[in-house]
């Protein structure tokens, strides 16, 4: 043996580093190189699939509108197909149906909007001669509107170059509406082919599938149709509601353009998650506010009464049949679907968190409860008596079944 393999001999494990427990020898296991060629080769699947993802937001975003929109398109699509209608036309009337609604609501709020800034500009005077009154008053100064005027002229030349600047805007703000066309019929086309085509579809998904799997498969699906077809219709019928009495009360208050701000209210307050009542009452009193300062008060009178009505009496009684969802597992739901997918994913959080819920109430066993002053059965009906959770327990505590368990024996759907 030579001097250089003595040397090698007697070195210490500790010098040959973190490997000198893998050689064999003064080679290294040929596992340990395809290892590193298996950790390589998945980082680089993982950074791929990660930046497809990214470029593929958009399109992500759309398709998750269209199974949301074609789950609360299907249940009257249904309802149309079982009286003789073919799916296709059944689909394509429902879709007429409903952007032709919203093109309505769309081009009375355009009225609305250009009707109150029109009144705006042409009252400005007015407005600035009374707001310069009461400051006068209140702050005991001597601001006159000739000041303001002057003012105005002082700075006429930076208005003009804002004006100017914002003018050069308008094909990017055109280029921008294209784009939400797009998007619309892209949401459209669709949402179309699932509704339309949504039998060959499933069968296409269970195809692929073992027979327990495509049970669980249907039955989730039957849920997410159920329930977001519930939340919408639901949230429709209050819409209208609060739409209809506050278009009776605004105008007997003779508020400027009372049905488009009735039907901002009602859509807003119910179609956006936690803030949409007091968007949907935000416009109503400013507007109420600069015809008539009283006017502005029986508005919010208005607003703080119906939002009672609606809260203890209509919801509950139109929510108990479509969507049973708890006030705070829905505003957590709003919140992860702000956070996750923006303005959209807040009102799109609320369905999926009832099909959640229905989801997991139908395929976890529930047990019976011990008797305890932390779960008396009398305190929870004096704080929830309408949650389904209570209603499933007082029916355990009586020892009916639990409806999740006569939906287990439900032929699943075709």
């Amino acid at each position: 043996m030579t001097d250089v393999g003595l040397e090698e001999a007697d070195q210490p494990e500790s010098t040959l580093g973190p490997l000198a427990g893998l050689m064999v020898g003064n080679q290294l296991p040929k596992w340990f190189w395809r290892a590193i060629l298996a950790i390589a080769f998945s980082v680089a699947a993982f950074m791929v699939v990660t930046g497809s993802l990214a470029k593929l937001e958009g399109l992500i975003r759309l398709l998750a509108v269209s199974l949301f929109l074609s789950f609360a398109v299907e249940p009257a699509v249904n309802f149309l197909a079982n009286r003789g209608w073919r799916r296709g036309r059944a689909t394509f009337a429902c879709f007429v149906l409903i952007f032709g609604v919203g093109g309505i609501f769309v081009v009375i709020m355009i009225g609305l909007v250009i009707t109150q800034t029109a009144e705006l500009v042409r009252n400005a005077p007015d407005y600035i001669n009374e707001a310069t009154t009461w400051v006068n008053n209140t702050f005991n100064t001597e601001l006159t509107s000739d000041k303001l005027d002057t003012a105005l002229v002082k700075y006429q030349d930076d208005l003009t170059s804002l004006a100017t600047g914002m003018g050069g805007r308008v094909l990017a703000v055109t280029g921008s509406a294209l784009g939400v066309v797009f998007q619309i019929f892209t949401i459209f086309l669709f949402s179309y082919y699932m509704i339309s085509q949504a039998p060959l579809m499933r069968r296409n998904v269970c195809s692929f599938l073992p027979a327990s799997r495509q049970e669980v498969v249907l039955r989730l699906w039957e849920l997410s149709v159920e329930k977001t077809g519930g939340w919408v219709f639901s949230r429709l019928l209050l819409a209208s509601i609060s739409a209809g009495t506050s278009w009776i009360v605004f105008e007997i208050l003779n508020l400027p353009s009372p049905l488009a701000l009735a039907l901002w209210m009602g859509l807003v307050s119910q179609f956006i998650p936690v803030i949409g009542t007091y968007l949907g009452g935000a416009l109503p009193l400013l507007l109420a506010l600069l015809n008539d300062p009283i006017d502005a008060v029986w508005v919010l009178v208005w607003i703080l009464v119906y939002q009672q009505i609606e809260n203890y009496l209509l919801s509950p009684r139109i929510t108990a049949h479509t969507m049973d969802l708890h006030p705070a597992v829905a505003f957590g739901a709003a919140l992860a679907g702000a956070s996750l997918f923006g303005p959209m994913g807040a009102v799109l959080a609320l369905p999926a968190a009832a099909v959640i819920q229905a989801f997991i109430s139908s395929y976890l066993d529930r047990h019976e409860v011990i008797e305890s002053r932390l779960t008396d059965l009398e305190v929870i009906e004096e704080t929830g008596g309408s949650n389904a959770v209570y209603r499933a327990m007082r029916g355990m505590s009586k020892g009916e079944p639990l409806e999740a368990d006569s939906d287990k024996e439900q032929t699943p759907p075709q």
